[in-house]
């Protein structure tokens, strides 16, 4: 089968169920395992944010699709060339991926007949899944059910480290200026990890908030997380915060942690387990023993 992925959790998944050879096509932004966006044709680009600050951003973001812009650019020319059999995209977010429609335009103008996959996940089980439907779509469901069985697997592991625990109130934050609380799968994991999920709208879109509601809050635990970022950008954003004594000076208790947003919190694919078990670790320290993942920092 010829398999063209147009987001970066779509990428992983296509990995983690062996399709790498399937696998032709990919975004710019696919670097998880790294060699995807060596080893496989480019097939949708977009703008370099890696000098803008979170503000700039969000301002450049907010005037294109306001000005009907598209924020990312399928190349139809290296998708004609591919002919796939299947697509996988996405509608949840237009900052993170090219829309289902758009897909569809260009398939048909082109007369690729391929089928499209939308993976829209607002849970963690529907990210979970989303793992079962791209199974299914590449004629691999005894791979994703058993790559299924072995993260529930890990899920309930951490679950039941975190049995009758204390449950401190967690505020996760995947952007800071301006700010968001956590959306969709997010409040889940904190959840499965230990903790109370505060300031968040689970299960449903992140939408900007203001320091008074997550003060309002009472978080125990904030965990800078934001969307796009590593963990250095993170702690970047996190010492913003720290810095600010109108915020910390109300939350004088509260611990910060950043972690790396784009490897442990906000793709929906397989790594997610990876951000549950690093959670536990924040919330829980020793609950997990051996955590997959060192991505997380202490930063006050």
């Amino acid at each position: 089968m010829r398999i063209v992925s147009l987001l970066p959790s779509a990428t992983e998944i296509a990995y983690a169920l062996g399709l790498e050879d399937e696998l032709l096509g990919v975004t710019f932004e696919c670097d998880e395992p790294p060699r995807a966006r060596q080893d496989k044709q480019i097939i949708v680009g977009g703008m370099s944010t890696a000098e803008l600050s979170e503000a700039q951003i969000d301002s450049v973001v907010r005037r294109r699709l306001a000005a009907g812009e598209d924020l990312y650019t399928l190349d139809a020319g290296a998708l004609s060339t591919l002919q796939p059999e299947l697509i996988l995209t996405q509608d949840l977010c237009r900052v993170c991926a090219v829309p289902t429609e758009t897909v569809r335009d260009a398939a048909a103008q082109l007369g690729c007949d391929a089928e499209v996959v939308t993976l829209d996940p607002y849970s963690l089980d529907e990210v979970l899944e989303s793992i079962r439907a791209v199974g299914r779509a590449a004629s691999v469901p005894g791979r994703a059910d058993q790559l299924i069985m072995e993260l529930r697997g890990r899920i309930a592991a951490v679950e039941d480290r975190v049995t009758g625990l204390p449950r401190p109130r967690v505020a996760v934050l995947e952007w800071i200026d301006p700010l968001f609380g956590a959306g969709h799968w997010m409040p889940d994991m904190v959840t499965a990890a230990g903790g109370e999920p505060v300031a968040c709208r689970p299960r449903q879109r992140s939408v900007p908030m203001t320091w008074d509601d997550v003060v309002a809050a009472e978080p125990e635990i904030m965990i800078i997380s934001p969307c796009g970022f590593g963990l250095d950008g993170a702690c970047q954003q996190a010492v913003k915060i720290i810095d600010d004594r109108s915020i910390m000076e109300r939350l004088p208790e509260c611990q910060v942690w950043a972690i790396d947003g784009d490897g442990l919190m906000v793709r929906p694919g397989p790594r997610l387990v990876d951000g549950i078990e690093a959670l536990a670790e924040i919330i829980h320290p020793g609950a997990v023993p051996q955590p997959r993942t060192a991505a997380i920092a202490r930063v006050r």
